[in-house]
């Protein structure tokens, strides 16, 4: 059924194709009183043709009445520009009809009285309005398309500059989405369209191309068709057979990604079947690839595993008598509507069934299973930079033509480039934030991996992991993962300063007791706020941060809060062991290490317990050798009265690595080791050395291996991430 209408509508055509499928009385009154209503509405109005601007509203309520669409759609479609053109309130529209109705109308009408910085924000601010009220009701996307359709139709009313503005973003927007949505007679049409105002030379030496050989295909064709039918009806199967045409911006866009001539387009010469049942578009398949010889790589079955349009076909490319090439479609009466239609030739009008929006788009999310993914796309976008959404949606699904699998069937498109990490954000954000593996094809694999059509995936995911870092940005592909890492990566930071305040508070605290002040009379921020100018800072919030990592110093504060210089309490365990008063000198070491006291102290890590950064460590003073600096824990240290000293860290220098020893223990399997490497070097440790041994009492394995961390947390999150390996008992740190 062709939307196509090249004669003058008039309102007896919309209520005459109507009455086709809809019965209901009060259902075509209100169909015919939007009519009216726009009628009058729009009186005196004029288009840049010089036609009554009536003439655009019945034109879109035809094709949606062709389209089958339901008497609301129809009603709106009738009415979509009078809140818009007519300075209609949006209460007197309820008034007359209903909210189901004005909402319709509304979603599609254009942002009024706001003010964007250029014509770019302004036409994406648009298209994100719309795109958002899609996904809420797939209505307003298909008044859209057919008021965008009709408007292209009457184009070459407008100027050049015009015509390709809007060209250029009928091509960009609307054509891929009614792609993504299965419409391809609207698809088409408004590609075609787009190619005629965006390139007329091109346009035109192409259909000049292709009607130089219009006869002689015509001729093989109908030639074809008649070997065909001979050979499927000596075989009792029901079916139509005819020629199809390929539109003009199809044979372009193949000849310039292809980087093909006009000539080796395989498919110019293509014929369609439609048979009754999916089992006959098999039949058909077996005895045309019997009787003629198929091209090898050109059969798609698209009825096993459909498009993510709903589209379902089989397509095979054959070797005819004469040596021309073809391409054959096979499909039933229902798979030929829905790759004419798509989505609405799915949810036509059926009489008597009350339309219910939230039922509705369940059923699409079933059968299009990338409108979920497009509905969670715009979650938390409402206040985004428009131009940065449409972005998103451009690189994210307009140019998504990578299909991969989760492992219980469910088809994800992404971009080409894609990695398991996009994959994870586009089945939930909670399963990228814990995405710590990924398993491909059955095959562990690094998360920078890039997916191809056909993988099956499955994300490995724990609650232990801390979370995305920024080196996944460098990895991720689509502006839906980049942009919730961001946010995370955000929401961690806001979460670590706030950490680093309290830490800040309680670093002051702890020098005022060690004066001997009060800490309670001096920690208020009022008096805080007095020092700001001081140390150079605008905040409280800053201010403690900055004491924290160590950029101010905590007694310089204390003595300005104070206003006194007071010397420390002699309760230093160092300045007993070496009768020295307690100063402000520091002794920092190579290792991030420094001790209060001492202008000069050799100092080391322990190799016995493989202090890193973070733990809670203590010094011991060696004879000969310095200072030998053990986690606290340490059992070396743990009956030791004598000799300890108090040491900490320094992380005003700048970041090293620091070794430390684990011992994994597991159940023996295959790639066992392998699958222990990779997630090491998925969480960026650098291991420097691995042994591992096998019980063949219990058949455990133990591994131990010596890994270089940055920090405790990267060691942490390292541990966390091994302990998710299938098999694997337990990860300890080494004692040696």
């Amino acid at each position: 059924m062709s939307t196509s209408t090249k004669k003058m509508v008039v309102k007896e055509d919309i209520l005459n194709a109507c009455k086709q499928y809809i019965h209901n009385e009060d259902s075509l009154k209100l169909i015919e009183k939007s009519i009216d209503y726009a009628t009058k509405m729009h009186d005196g109005q004029f288009r840049k043709s010089g036609e009554p601007y009536i003439i655009h509203a019945l034109n879109v309520g035809y094709i949606l009445a062709v389209l089958h669409c339901g008497p609301r759609t129809i009603a709106a479609g009738m009415l979509h520009d009078v809140l818009e053109d007519c300075d209609i309130p949006r209460e007197t529209l309820v008034k007359e009809f209903d909210e189901e109705v004005t909402a319709l109308v509304e979603s599609v009408t254009k942002i009024g009285n706001i003010q964007f910085k250029d014509e770019k924000e302004y036409l994406a601010a648009n298209h994100r309005k719309i795109f958002i009220a899609m996904a809420n009701d797939i209505r307003v996307i298909l008044i859209k398309l057919v008021d965008r359709l009709h408007n292209m139709r009457t184009l070459q009313y407008m100027t050049e500059e015009k015509q390709k503005r809007i060209a250029a973003e009928t091509l960009e927007v609307y054509a891929p989405i009614a792609h993504r949505l299965g419409i391809s007679e609207i698809k088409n049409e408004l590609e075609d369209l787009s190619f005629f105002y965006l390139d007329r030379e091109m346009y035109y030496q192409i259909a000049h191309l292709v009607e130089a050989k219009k006869a002689e295909r015509d001729e093989q064709v109908k030639h074809m068709i008649s070997d065909i039918s001979d050979l499927l009806g000596k075989n009792k199967i029901e079916f139509r057979i005819f020629g199809r045409s390929k539109h003009l911006y199809s044979i372009y866009k193949k000849m310039k990604t292809k980087n093909k001539r006009f000539e080796e387009i395989l498919d110019l010469l293509a014929i369609r079947i439609v048979t009754k049942t999916e089992l006959n578009c098999y039949e058909v398949l077996g005895y045309i690839h019997a009787t003629y010889r198929p091209i090898p790589g050109r059969l798609k079955d698209y009825i096993a595993m459909p498009k993510m349009n709903m589209y379902q076909s089989l397509h095979t490319t054959i070797v005819g008598d004469d040596g021309r090439i073809f391409e054959v479609q096979i499909r039933t009466e229902e798979m030929d509507s829905i790759a004419e239609q798509g989505v609405a030739a799915h949810w036509r009008y059926k009489e008597g069934s009350k339309y219910d929006s939230r039922r509705e788009q369940k059923e699409i999310e079933e059968k299009l299973t990338w409108f979920k993914d497009f509905a969670m796309l715009m979650d938390g976008q409402e206040d985004d930079n428009p131009v940065a959404y449409m972005d998103t949606l451009q690189k994210d699904v307009f140019e998504a033509n990578v299909y991969v699998m989760t492992p219980n069937g469910r088809v994800i498109d992404l971009p080409n480039g894609s990695t398991p990490i996009d994959f994870a954000y586009r089945v939930h954000t909670e399963v990228g934030h814990a995405c710590v593996g990924a398993i491909v094809n059955e095959t562990l694999v690094p998360l920078n991996t890039i997916l191809k059509t056909g993988d099956v995936v499955q994300i490995r995911t724990s609650k232990q992991f801390s979370g995305p870092s920024e080196d996944w940005l460098k990895v991720v592909k689509t502006n839906q993962a980049k942009s919730k890492i961001k946010n995370y990566l955000m929401r961690k930071e806001i979460e670590r300063r706030q950490e680093k305040i309290e830490v800040g508070e309680q670093i002051i605290r702890d020098e005022l007791r060690k004066r001997g002040f009060d800490d309670k009379e001096y920690m208020e921020k009022k008096k805080f706020e007095a020092i700001f100018n001081h140390f150079q800072v605008n905040n409280y919030v800053d201010f403690m941060y900055a004491i924290a990592v160590k950029s101010i110093s905590p007694p310089s504060v204390v003595e300005k809060l104070t206003n006194q210089k007071r010397s420390v309490l002699e309760t230093n365990a160092l300045s007993k062991l070496l009768n020295k008063e307690f100063s402000s000198k520091k002794s920092t070491s190579k290792s991030g290490l420094k001790v209060s006291g001492v202008d000069s102290m050799m100092m080391s890590l322990a190799g016995c317990c493989s202090p890193v950064l973070g733990d809670e460590i203590i010094g011991y003073i060696t004879k000969g050798q310095g200072v030998k600096v053990h986690r606290v824990d340490c059992p070396n240290v743990q009956n030791t009265k004598s000799r300890l000293i108090a040491v900490e860290w320094d992380e005003t220098i700048s970041k090293q690595q620091y070794e430390s020893n684990l011992t994994v223990l597991a159940h023996d399997r295959n790639f066992l080791l392998t699958d222990i490497v990779t997630v090491i070097s998925q969480c960026k440790g650098n291991m420097t050395a691995v042994s591992c041994v096998v019980n063949g009492e219990d058949l455990t394995a133990t591994a131990k291996m010596s890994i270089l961390v940055s920090d405790i947390e990267h060691l942490k999150n390292i541990i966390a991430n091994l302990k998710k390996v299938n098999s694997v008992i337990s990860v300890e740190r080494q004692i040696l």
